[in-house]
């Protein structure tokens, strides 16, 4: 199974209070709703973040190895507030280029060399075109809201779902993690000018923004959150950037089945949940470029009793197909890339059970271990026996 992460080439926060203000290299990207007494209406941000095309084709055409991929945009949380109601994000294809900038959230002076919410290069520049929408683009174009980008709300392409969305509650957890599978293919068929007559989405990015209405209450009594005046709903998310000091940047995971269990004759599956389990080509080092295949060996911890001329603890047993790999930040004992039925399962070969990893989805000089998690009848394992390694610059 396998599993690889793009980083963005760049990402930017918009706010309406300061509506030529570029955000460009700030550690954080934000979207809000507040409101101020001396306003009588709601001041929002919303961000963008773009991923490379050309890393996104050659992914799809030399690495994923079927059709069966998916796309997860994630985003991680640094504060949150404000969430007090059922708040729904949405996240979009931008539509319109825009320029990242160098500035940060409050420059004295304000820096003005990049994307705002009144402009898309650098202020004075080119402004978000508000009179020549392309079919299926809309934006906030209308008195104080004018502004903040254009973006995709549809598509014409047979069977692609291009907007996503994610609700959020006081108790959930608030990091953004939505599925972009078929906005990734609008844009790869897109730059492969394989469109036709349908709507050509060309990749300028995401924007992320709260949900928006023009009567911020729906028939259910349910309330929209951008722009509401309403001084209870003033609900902030801020995320860490591509610019971030942490190890929690965005990140697109591209994520395919390419199992295939081809055993030998030679090697049974174990039958037991009492085992050892090791990784024996695990080096300890990998660079970030790097692609490991890593070994997984495994043994009864008890094993009958049978006369013959070898020893019984050389042999090499298979994992069952109910077995996951996953790996966590040595430091901060967060998953990195968590167990999953699909894209995380275990392989074999006529050699061992294994697995591969992308390394160059790893942030460099920092600790993982490698958690091996197998079920055996009713009985669920999981091995993290100090299978330790780390990732470097190379």
């Amino acid at each position: 199974m396998a599993v690889y992460k793009l980083f963005p080439q760049k990402d930017a926060t918009m706010y309406s209070l300061f509506p030529q203000m570029n955000t460009g290299i700030d550690e954080i990207i934000e979207i809000s709703n507040l409101n101020f007494a001396v306003d009588s209406y709601a001041q929002v941000s919303r961000y963008l973040l773009q991923f490379d095309q050309d890393q996104i084709d050659d992914l799809i055409d030399s690495k994923t190895s079927s059709s069966n991929w998916d796309v997860d945009l994630k985003c991680y949380i640094a504060t949150a507030q404000g969430i007090n109601l059922d708040s729904r994000l949405y996240v979009y294809p931008l539509s319109g280029s825009w320029g990242m900038g160098t500035g940060k959230y409050l420059d004295i002076p304000i820096s003005t060399n990049g994307v705002s919410w009144e402009y898309q290069t650098v202020g004075g520049g080119k402004t978000w075109d508000f009179n020549n929408f392309n079919p299926y683009v809309t934006a906030s174009f209308s008195g104080s809201n004018r502004g903040g980008g254009t973006w995709y709300t549809g598509s014409s392409l047979p069977g692609l779902d291009i907007v996503q969305t994610q609700t959020f509650t006081y108790h959930s957890n608030k990091d953004l993690n939505v599925r972009v599978t078929d906005t990734i293919k609008a844009w790869y068929t897109s730059s492969h000018s394989l469109t036709g007559s349908y709507t050509n989405i060309v990749n300028n990015g995401f924007l992320v923004k709260w949900e928006g209405s023009s009567s911020y209450e729906d028939t259910t009594g349910n309330y929209y959150v951008e722009f509401n005046p309403n001084q209870n709903i003033q609900p902030v998310l801020q995320y860490y950037s591509m610019d971030t000091h942490t190890i929690y940047p965005p990140v697109l995971e591209f994520k395919w089945n390419d199992f295939t269990y081809q055993t030998s004759s030679a090697i049974t599956t174990i039958a037991t949940p009492q085992m050892y389990v090791s990784i024996p080509n695990n080096t300890g080092f990998f660079y970030s470029q790097s692609i490991q295949q890593f070994r997984v060996d495994c043994r009864p911890q008890f094993p009958p009793i049978v006369f013959q001329t070898a020893s019984i603890y050389t042999q090499n047993y298979y994992l069952p197909t109910t077995s996951y790999w996953a790996i966590k930040d040595l430091d901060t004992n967060e998953y990195v890339i968590d167990f999953d039925s699909t894209y995380t399962k275990l392989s074999a070969d006529t050699t061992s059970s294994y697995f591969t990893v992308y390394m160059n989805g790893l942030q460099p000089e920092r600790y993982y271990t490698i958690l091996i998690q197998t079920t055996i009848g009713s009985t669920t394992r999981v091995f993290d026996s100090n299978y330790n390694f780390k990732v470097i610059n190379g």
